[in-house]
């Protein structure tokens, strides 16, 4: 048994166990990567907001750090239970009280961000509450990250995005893209009232009010979120089955007449499930139920009856300033122990929250394959910290390296899929980078 799993399983932030973790698996180098925009240390690091959470509970704000190495230090030597990652300041923010004047220390850039909690959808999802979930619920953060996804892509040009799995029950996007990232705090809040469709809280009968005809991304959700709704929601989630229920879902249709028939043909078969409910809508619609029936309104109705229980249930306030702090991608959720890693969006279907590694598994996983393979030691997850900080996941290039300590684990596909994104990025910040110094980027603003 290994040391780690002979702890109590619960305290996933046990400061043994959050150690051996930052010192062997996290993805410093990765990490300045991303948020460096650069091989090479730039300000876009050096005056990085960090925010640290100490396993007392102590937050610390405004630290920053030139390197990758010097963060990878600084996070062994205080071991925080997570850390979260703010804008890119006009200097660096351990200096911002050396300043003449304080408004000379301002925001300048930080990725455009996103926030979907399950919390959110606790009116509509009759499976798990509060922090709780499981895989029928999982299915509203799918359909939320198809629809800002393909909005994000579409409409807006993005490409650079990467949604994290928050180690509970959410997910964040990360929009990288240098155009997103300078964006002033009234474009993202532009962008953010974009998205944002479901209003009004839970005393609120209808959430949804669009205009016709409907708009191209409203449409295209539709168009995304039909198939959910006839799955996730009438087959999985049964939104109406209870009288109380239903009474719910009789609140957001047009017709009295139509209403009245329905509740009487639904109070006289107790327990008929919601896929039967949807489906008499209409069949007793074409029975002349109502002789002053709008079919339009109703039609119409129906559309929006789909978009309150499938569309996202975004928290806006994150998207809107460049001073929101996000948790880091691969920190540990505390409270389940899992790495919050990467969701590969190409494969979003088969992303299961439940079965992402928790802390105490990757480390025994480590400890495992170093017994199969007779090796001696623990692996090498203190090597590789070369002098930009190059941290724990740089492979050298040598075929004879000994191998990574997270390539041993589960962990390994996330940390690849993220090494790929970061490696894209930089890929096209470089290709900007020449164009703005050949005087060709005034075509690239927003």
């Amino acid at each position: 048994m290994s040391i780690y799993s002979s702890l109590p399983a619960p305290k996933y932030s046990d400061p043994e166990i959050m150690y051996a973790f930052y010192q062997r698996l996290f993805p410093f180098r990765t990490l300045f990567q991303w948020l460096n925009h650069s091989p090479t240390p730039s300000n876009d690091f050096g005056h990085r907001e960090f925010a640290f959470t100490l396993q007392n509970d102590a937050y610390l704000r405004y630290q920053a750090f030139p390197t990758a190495d010097l963060l990878r230090k600084e996070v062994l030597r205080l071991n925080p239970s997570r850390f979260e990652i703010g804008p890119v300041y006009t200097t660096n923010p351990r200096e911002r009280k050396t300043l003449r004047k304080a408004s000379a220390f301002r925001p300048l850039a930080k990725e455009l961000v996103f926030d979907i909690d399950l919390t959110d959808y606790d009116e509509i999802r009759t499976c798990c509450d509060k922090a709780n979930i499981c895989h029928k619920c999982w299915s509203f953060v799918t359909m939320a990250i198809k629809v800002v996804d393909a909005a994000l892509k579409d409409d807006f040009g993005f490409k650079h995005i990467m949604w994290v799995y928050s180690g509970r029950r959410g997910a964040h996007a990360w929009v990288c893209d240098r155009r997103a990232r300078e964006m002033d705090d009234q474009k993202r809040k532009a962008i953010a009232g974009y998205l944002e469709l479901i209003r009004g809280g839970a005393q609120t009968s209808k959430k949804v009010n669009i205009r016709r005809p409907l708009h191209p991304h409203i449409a295209r959700s539709l168009d995304i979120l039909k198939a959910h709704f006839q799955t996730d929601i009438l087959t999985d989630q049964d939104p109406w089955q209870s009288d109380e229920r239903f009474a719910t879902l009789l609140k957001l249709l047009p017709d009295k007449s139509l209403n009245e028939s329905l509740r009487k043909k639904w109070e006289s078969s107790p327990n008929r499930p919601s896929t039967s409910k949807w489906a008499d809508i209409d069949s007793l619609a074409k029975t002349g139920a109502s002789r002053s029936l709008d079919r339009k309104a109703l039609l119409e109705a129906k559309q929006d009856i789909v978009l309150e229980y499938t569309y996202p249930r975004l928290d806006v306030e994150v998207s809107k300033k460049l001073i929101h702090l996000l948790k880091s991608p691969f920190v540990v959720h505390p409270g389940t122990g899992r790495v919050c890693v990467p969701i590969d969006t190409r494969r979003l279907e088969e992303f299961d929250p439940l079965g992402v590694p928790t802390v105490t598994q990757l480390l025994d996983e480590i400890d495992e394959w170093d017994r199969r393979e007779g090796a001696v030691g623990g692996g090498n997850g203190s090597q590789g910290n070369g002098s930009q900080g190059n941290g724990n996941d740089d492979p050298a290039n040598s075929q004879e390296r000994r191998l990574q300590d997270y390539e041993k684990t589960s962990l390994k596909p996330y940390v690849d899929y993220f090494r790929a994104f970061v490696a894209s990025l930089l890929k096209d910040e470089k290709v900007l980078k020449r164009e703005r110094n050949e005087g060709g980027a005034d075509a690239m603003e927003f």
